[in-house]
C-alpha cells in the first residue's frame, strides 16, 4: 500500500488548501472532503509499480516530492485538426518521447491520487488522461492489438523505445467508447487487462453543474454502472468532470450513492500539487490541455508548461527512489500534516 493509501481512524486528516489555476467552483470545504492521507507506508507495504534500484541520495538526484505533477489531457487523435482539444498522431507520438526524453514515467490518475509513486530516484510522474472514449484513442483488433496509429498504440510504441516509460494511462469513457458495440468492449476489457486505468466521464457527458442533485448523481451512477456492466471486476475510483463543470455541492461528485472516488479531474490549466502537498485537493484536480505552442490558450498548455517546467526543474515533482519517504529541499513547503513521519527535508 501506499503512503497515501494505508487510512487509519487516527492518521486521516483532511486538506484545507483550494487548487488554484482553475475557473471552476470553488472545491469544498475540509470536512467533506474524503480521508484518504494517512500513516506513512514501511518498506515491507511500500507499491512496487516503478524502481527496486538501491536507494539513491535525495540530494544528489535532486528529489522533490512535493513538487508539481503535469496531469495531460487528450481527447482525440485527428490528422487535421479542427479544435485545440485535438492533436495529431505525430505531435502526440513527439510527446510522448519528449516527457521519457526528460525523466517522465506516467502514472494512472489513481496511482497519482493514493500517492502509489514508486519511482526510479530522479524521474517524475505524469499522468496522461483520455476523455470521451474516442476511437482513436484506442481500438484493438480480433488478435487483441491495439489498431496502428492509436493513441494506445502510439504510447505503447513509445514505451518500447524507452524502457523506463511506462505504457499506462486513465481513460475516461461516455456511453458507447470506442466506436460502442462489440469493438467498443473489447477495447475497454483490453484497457482493464493491460494495466490502464478506466475511469468515468459519466453516461452522458452530463454538465454537472446545470443538473440538479439527484441528476447529477444519478448520471455519476449511470457512467459508473455502465462500465462495471462491461468490467465487473474494476471498480472506478476517479472522474473526470465534464467539461470541467462541478456539481452543487461539489462533493457530490466525490461520492454519492453507489461511488466513492478518489480523485476529480478538472479541465484546467496548470500542474497538480504533489498528493503529499498540504493543498492537495482530491476534489479537484487540475489538468494541462496536450497543445503545441500556437493556437488560443496556448500558454496554458503542455508545451508552454513543460518548457516552463524544463526551465525551472525545482518546481516539478522529482523521485528520491524511496516509496516509503517523501524527500523535498529544507526551507520550502513542508508535507500535509499526517505525512509528517515520512518527510525527509535535506
Amino acid at each position: 500500500m501506499s503512503l497515501r493509501g494505508m487510512v487509519t481512524a487516527t492518521a486521516a486528516v483532511s486538506a484545507v488548501a483550494v487548487v488554484a489555476g482553475c475557473s471552476t467552483p470553488d472545491a469544498p470545504s475540509a470536512d467533506t472532503r474524503p480521508s484518504h492521507r494517512s500513516a506513512p507506508a514501511t518498506a515491507d507495504t511500500a507499491p512496487a509499480t516503478g524502481s527496486s534500484e538501491p536507494t539513491a541520495d535525495p540530494e544528489e538526484v535532486g528529489a522533490n516530492e512535493l513538487g508539481l505533477v503535469p496531469v495531460l489531457m487528450y481527447h482525440r487523435l485527428v490528422d487535421e485538426p479542427d479544435s485545440v482539444y485535438d492533436r495529431t498522431p505525430e505531435a502526440f507520438r513527439a510527446e510522448l518521447r519528449r516527457l521519457a526524453e526528460e525523466g517522465y514515467v506516467p502514472v494512472t490518475t489513481a496511482e497519482f491520487a493514493s500517492g502509489e509513486l514508486d519511482l526510479p530516484a530522479g524521474a517524475h510522474p505524469v499522468v496522461l488522461t483520455f476523455d470521451d472514449g474516442d476511437p482513436s484513442t484506442v481500438r484493438v483488433t480480433p488478435d487483441g492489438e491495439p489498431v496502428e496509429g492509436t493513441a494506445v498504440r502510439i504510447l505503447t510504441e513509445v514505451a518500447e523505445e524507452y524502457p523506463d516509460f511506462r505504457a499506462t494511462a486513465s481513460v475516461y469513457v461516455n456511453a458507447d467508447p470506442f466506436g460502442g458495440g462489440a469493438a467498443g468492449e473489447r477495447a475497454l476489457r483490453w484497457l482493464h487487462q493491460n494495466g490502464f486505468e478506466v475511469g468515468n466521464h459519466t453516461h452522458a457527458h452530463t454538465n454537472l453543474s446545470t443538473a440538479g442533485r439527484e441528476s447529477a448523481e444519478d448520471a455519476i451512477v449511470e457512467g459508473h454502472e455502465s462500465i462495471r456492466a462491461v468490467l465487473p471486476d474494476h471498480e472506478p475510483t476517479t472522474l473526470a468532470l465534464p467539461f470541467g463543470a462541478r456539481p452543487d455541492p461539489a462533493e457530490l461528485a466525490l461520492r454519492g450513492d453507489g461511488y466513492d472516488y478518489d480523485a476529480v479531474l478538472l479541465v484546467g490549466a496548470n500542474p497538480a500539487p504533489s498528493p503529499f502537498a498540504e493543498n492537495f485537493d482530491p476534489a479537484g484536480v487540475p489538468r494541462i490541455r496536450s497543445q503545441g505552442p500556437d493556437g488560443s490558450g496556448a500558454e496554458f498548455g503542455s508545451t508552454a508548461w513543460l518548457d516552463k517546467l524544463a526551465d525551472n526543474p525545482d518546481l516539478r515533482y522529482t523521485s528520491d527512489g524511496d516509496p516509503s519517504r517523501i524527500s523535498y529541499p529544507a526551507g520550502t513547503d513542508t508535507p500535509a500534516a499526517e505525512f509528517a513521519e515520512a518527510a525527509q527535508p535535506y
